[in-house]
């Protein structure tokens, strides 16, 4: 777990990137030149690398976003401190602890039992304490509805309705739509319980949104 002066160095280079392709949240940017992206890493080889602008594999046919997505998803949540925010798709922790840093109370799913171990044990590691499920990300977390904000992290191939009304009025829910290798990124507002306006941002690529394996 070293994070040395050079690490700090290249994030403190890769926050620049970042800002140069549009990103102008301060709190956003302070983020990825704060957190140490190469131990979100798994594999040792790939760490030189962590702190270019690219996404990288983390098992489990998964990965850790390129920080510009990450970063772009992130300012466009519009985030205020303590809002409860719901993530689907922890993966690394990478996206946790961006939202973390910019003051989000935030709770996360993962689907994946390989990575939910491994993050679990990650984050409080590096000083990161907030609430991990295993789950399914379609079915949100009703228990802890509602959301001030939900951020989704892989391609879903149709917007969850458990999650649009798991959402606050006024809150702000960004998640990339669609079937295919691309999706478009969405960013939808509810304006009241059921009346939303939707926005899209542009095409990304994420992995696809699993569903828990026996349901529908």
């Amino acid at each position: 777990m070293i994070d040395t002066y050079r690490h700090k160095g290249l994030r403190k280079q890769l926050a620049a990137v970042v800002a140069e392709k549009g990103i102008q949240d301060n709190a956003v940017l302070l983020a990825i030149e704060s957190i140490p992206r190469h131990l979100f890493i798994p594999d040792n080889a790939l760490h030189k690398f962590a702190y270019e602008d690219k996404p990288f594999p983390i098992g489990s046919n998964q990965t850790i976003s390129q920080p510009y997505t990450v970063a772009f998803q992130t300012e466009l949540l519009q985030i205020k401190k303590r809002e409860k925010v719901l993530e689907i798709g922890t993966g690394s922790g990478y996206q946790t602890a961006v939202l973390l840093e910019v003051g989000a109370k935030v709770f996360s799913i993962e689907r994946q039992k390989a990575l939910f171990d491994r993050t679990k044990l990650l984050l409080p590691k590096l000083g990161y304490n907030t609430k991990l499920f295993y789950g399914d990300g379609y079915k949100g977390l009703p228990s802890f509805a509602p959301f001030d904000k939900i951020i989704v992290t892989a391609g879903a191939p149709y917007i969850p309705e458990d999650l649009l009304v798991q959402l606050k009025i006024g809150g702000i829910m960004i998640i990339p739509v669609g079937e295919g290798a691309d999706q478009m990124m969405k960013k939808i507002v509810k304006t009241g319980e059921n009346n939303y306006e939707t926005e899209d941002l542009g095409v990304f690529r994420f992995v696809p949104l699993l569903k828990e394996k026996g349901r529908d």
